[in-house]
This record gives C-alpha cells, sequence and structure tokens, in this order.
C-alpha cells in the first residue's frame, strides 16, 4: 500500500501541476470558460461574470500548489481534502456538461488538449478514485525534505505562479497552443485535407410492412423495403475532421470580405471584441501605432463584435483612420488575449501578435 500511495501521489501531484500550469499559461482563456459555465441555460450564474477572471487566477494557482503539496508531503489534512473538495466539484461540472450536453469543451487543459465533455467526465472519475487511493493510504504520506526546504521551495513557488500570472495577464500567454499563434496561415487553418477522415452517419429507417413497423439502419444509402416509408432518424456515430479556424469571418454591411483581405500582403487587424469592455485609454496609442502603418503602406483593419453605432463613435472620436468589421466575439477572444490586441499579418500568415501593452514592440517594414 505505501508504494501504490507513493507512485498516486507523484502521478496526481504532477497531473495538478501541469493542468494548473497550463491554464496558469491562459488565465484570461480559462475565465472565458468560466463565463460560460455562469451563463444563463448552464449553471444560471450570471452574478459570478463579473469575478470570472479573479476566481480563474484563485483556482489556478491553487491547483498549482495543492499538486506541489502533494508531492512534498506538506499539511497532509489540508492537502487530500482541498484534493477532494477539487475533484469532486470538476467532476460535478463536467458530468453536467456532458449529460446536458452545454459546455462542449472543459477547458481542463486550455487550449493544449482538448476533451470531449464524456473524456473530461472520464478523466474526473479516474483521477476521484486516485485521490481517495491517497485518502485511504494518507498515513503513508510523509514530507519528503526537512521544515526549512519544504517552506523554500512552497514559496518559491508560489512566487513563481503569481509573478508568470503577472506577466501573462499584463501581456499574452508564453505559450500560445491556439491555432492563431505567431507564424500560422489562418487561410490554411480553414481548409480541410482532401485525406481527412469524414464524419459517419447511421441512418435509421422506419418502415410500415404489412402492417408491421420494422426499422432498417444504414450509413446513408436508402434501404430496398417492399414497405411503406414512416420516418428515418440520423445520427453521428464519428465526427469529422474540423478545420481549427472556423466560424471565421470579417464582415462589414452582412458581406463577408476574410478571403480578399487575408491575400494582403501588409495587413494589421486592430481587435476588440467588446468597445464596451475594451480598455479606451489604449485607443490614442492605436491611432498612433496605426497612422505609423499606414505611412509604411499597410491596410488597417478594426474588428469587433460591438455594433456600428459603437464602432462609428470610437473612430470618431480617436480620430482613426480605418473602419471596423463585425467578427463573431468567440473567435475575437481566441485570436487574442487583450481588449485591444493588434495583429501583422502577411498574407494571411500572423507574423506579429502584441497586447496593448506591448504596441511599441511592432515593427513595420
Amino acid at each position: 500500500m505505501r508504494y501504490l500511495v507513493g507512485v498516486v501521489r507523484i502521478f496526481v501531484g504532477i497531473l495538478f501541476i501541469i493542468s494548473g500550469f497550463i491554464k496558469l499559461n491562459d488565465p484570461v482563456g480559462f475565465s472565458f470558460k468560466l463565463e460560460e459555465y455562469f451563463s444563463q441555460g448552464v449553471l444560471d450564474l450570471p452574478f459570478l461574470t463579473p469575478f470570472a477572471l479573479a476566481i480563474s487566477i484563485l483556482v489556478v494557482i491553487v491547483e498549482v500548489m495543492v499538486g506541489v503539496m502533494l508531492i512534498l508531503g506538506y499539511k497532509r489534512k489540508f492537502t487530500i481534502w482541498t484534493l477532494i473538495a477539487m475533484i469532486v466539484f470538476f467532476t460535478f461540472l463536467t458530468f453536467y456538461s456532458a449529460y446536458f450536453n452545454k459546455v462542449t469543451d472543459c477547458g481542463c487543459f486550455g487550449d493544449a488538449i482538448k476533451l470531449t465533455p464524456w473524456e473530461s467526465f472520464t478523466k474526473d472519475v479516474v483521477l476521484l478514485v486516485l485521490i481517495l487511493i491517497i485518502y485511504v493510504g494518507r498515513k503513508y504520506i510523509t514530507p519528503l525534505v526537512n521544515s526549512k526546504v519544504l517552506t523554500t521551495v512552497l514559496a518559491t513557488s508560489f512566487l513563481a505562479c503569481v509573478g508568470y500570472m503577472y506577466y501573462v495577464l499584463n501581456h499574452l500567454p508564453v505559450i500560445d497552443f491556439r491555432p492563431y499563434e505567431i507564424g500560422k496561415n489562418i487561410e490554411e487553418g480553414m481548409s480541410t485535407p482532401d485525406d481527412a477522415p469524414k464524419a459517419v452517419f447511421e441512418y435509421r429507417w422506419k418502415f410500415n410492412v404489412n402492417g408491421t413497423e420494422e426499422i432498417h439502419i444504414s450509413n446513408g444509402d436508402y434501404p430496398t423495403v417492399d414497405g411503406e416509408f414512416i420516418d428515418v432518424e440520423t445520427e453521428e456515430i464519428q465526427a469529422g475532421y474540423e478545420p481549427p479556424v472556423h466560424d471565421f469571418t470579417i464582415e462589414q454591411e452582412g458581406e463577408d470580405f476574410a478571403a480578399s483581405l487575408l491575400q494582403e500582403p501588409k495587413l494589421v487587424m486592430v481587435i476588440a471584441y467588446d468597445l464596451r469592455k475594451t480598455n479606451l485609454e489604449e485607443f490614442n496609442n492605436i491611432k498612433t501605432v496605426s497612422d505609423k502603418a499606414i505611412k509604411a503602406g499597410y491596410k488597417i483593419i478594426g474588428m469587433s463584435a460591438s455594433g456600428p453605432d459603437q464602432t462609428d463613435a470610437l473612430v470618431k472620436e480617436y480620430n482613426l483612420g480605418f473602419d471596423f468589421y463585425f467578427t463573431d466575439e468567440i473567435t475575437l477572444k481566441t485570436i487574442v488575449r487583450s481588449n485591444p490586441g493588434v495583429l501583422v499579418l502577411e498574407k494571411g500568415t500572423i507574423k506579429q501578435k502584441v497586447h496593448y501593452n506591448d504596441l511599441e514592440d511592432l515593427i513595420f517594414n
């Protein structure tokens, strides 16, 4: 039992640290996922939405620190009960998401590893079993090092978490797991390879054959049945390939200009997914940067999910030398974790991407 608990303890601790670090790298993205859980139709807790980022920061740091504490054997009782509370809560969320099909991605591993709702639930059930093994054999959990070293490691880990969190909140994630990372081509990300797996559907055909209802199953072909057709039900039994970039449009007055704009050799995107939540003061700097880009021969466009009344007012107030286009809010949140943020593209390939705190880093050749 001692060796089993020892192995499980290290495994669970490392898993919590990895899971926590991935979200620590992108706390804003995790806060968006929490907002999805808090929304009406899911958990119906909209009053928590304004606190999503704060909750995200707290949960992520606790997740990493609990993993470190488990491995080190620090405060055994507190650590184990914290683990149990967290995994029970996560298991409830993933079961709720899977059973009611509310949230299609739990965000357990951020954008690094995408899990289906049922895969997320299964993962949490396995973790729950492992944590219960740790609880049963808790007497075998002892500190790995002396108290002085223990305190030093814990303090260093906590300060590292806070420092890393501060950096990514004021800049951008150090590791970009999304399909809009620097170097990726957006148009290629929207394409489907010729050899990509296709979706497989099961068709359940219902017929009336001599007064008896019969069901015939096929993968699409209409069955040869000597009877009267009643109905057909379709179920996807194997998902097909989904391009990493989807729902990407750049619209103006109902027309999508994405295809033509992604062919521009010099394109700057100024992204502000919601002008009600954006840092308006930074548009003075956006004005300076965009004017510089225009002189260098770049085409500048704004992209927002806000309505034309808001975007037109913004352009007028800051005397911006470009127009705004409409793009889906979720897509814009995925592209850049900054509101506003700026991208520089060359024929659809992302060359630069910066937080509004790093506008001075932009280079226009």
